[in-house]
């Protein structure tokens, strides 16, 4: 199976984002004319608004291996096929002047990544459980739903006729719903555990696009989880799983249309 790395998704989505808002700003630019009025007068200077948005994502796992997860040639013998996932959310801005305004974007990501075990044979035998590895063995169908509760500062550069740039940053909350991390059974039964209350450091980049009725905004943005997820295997369980690693940091790369 070939592995779809995080870094060539995020490759292909980026360039398709940038080609998208430069046809965009070029096509604004080409046909406005003079008389044409600039959509959406006066609603940048309201104190409070809202939206919502949504957009996909992708989900990788950062690992880190000990001895038991590499072979002789320190390779780690697992990796992480990444899928794409959906997410959605609402979003409200409180302004604070004309560069920055404060805003919070709740939201809901339905995320998977499937971890791959090339150090499990199957058909071997553990010696200590006598567990007779299978296929299934050798892959782990990590599904996650986040609930994601951020806050960011945003700063906007000014206005360019129906168009305006702006990066935020900011950290979150992230409760996993399926992490299965209070279960008692674990990869010997098939389940990956992982922590269930994160937190995280996000940072986004996008173009608000003044549209007649409402301002439309693509933007990409990273997550990346501050803290270790890693919840071990229990104890007589072959360490051919979570055993292998130490901790894996989850990290995310996401495209988002939002509509204020």
């Amino acid at each position: 199976m070939k592995r779809i790395s995080l870094k060539d998704n995020m490759r292909k989505i980026t360039l398709a984002l940038v080609s998208f808002l430069i046809s965009i700003s070029i096509s604004a630019q080409v046909f406005r004319s003079k008389e044409k009025f600039e959509n959406g007068d006066g609603v940048d200077l309201q104190d409070f608004s809202w939206g919502y948005y949504l957009g996909m994502n992708i989900f990788d796992y950062k690992l880190h291996p000990n001895e038991k997860g590499m072979n002789d040639q320190q390779m780690f013998l697992v990796n992480v096929d990444t899928k794409m996932g959906f997410h959605a959310g609402l979003m409200g801005r409180w302004r604070l002047n004309d560069h920055f305004d404060f805003r919070v974007e709740p939201g809901i990501y339905f995320a998977q990544r499937d971890l791959l075990f090339k150090n499990i044979v199957v058909g071997d035998t553990d010696l200590s459980t006598g567990h007779i590895y299978t296929p299934q063995d050798t892959i782990r169908n990590v599904k996650s739903t986040y609930i994601d509760l951020p806050i960011f500062i945003n700063l906007h550069g000014a206005r360019w006729y129906n168009s305006r740039p702006y990066m935020q940053a900011g950290v979150s909350w992230m409760t996993n719903l399926q992490s299965n991390e209070k279960k008692l059974d674990d990869n010997l039964d098939g389940v990956w555990r992982s922590k269930t209350h994160n937190f995280t450091w996000q940072i986004e980049l996008g173009i608000e696009l003044y549209l007649k009725w409402f301002k439309l905004t693509p933007a990409v943005k990273g997550i990346f989880f501050f803290n270790n997820e890693w919840v071990p295997d229990n104890v007589g369980t072959p360490d051919a799983w979570a055993n292998t690693m130490t901790g894996y940091y989850t990290r995310a790369y996401v495209f988002s249309l939002k509509f204020e």
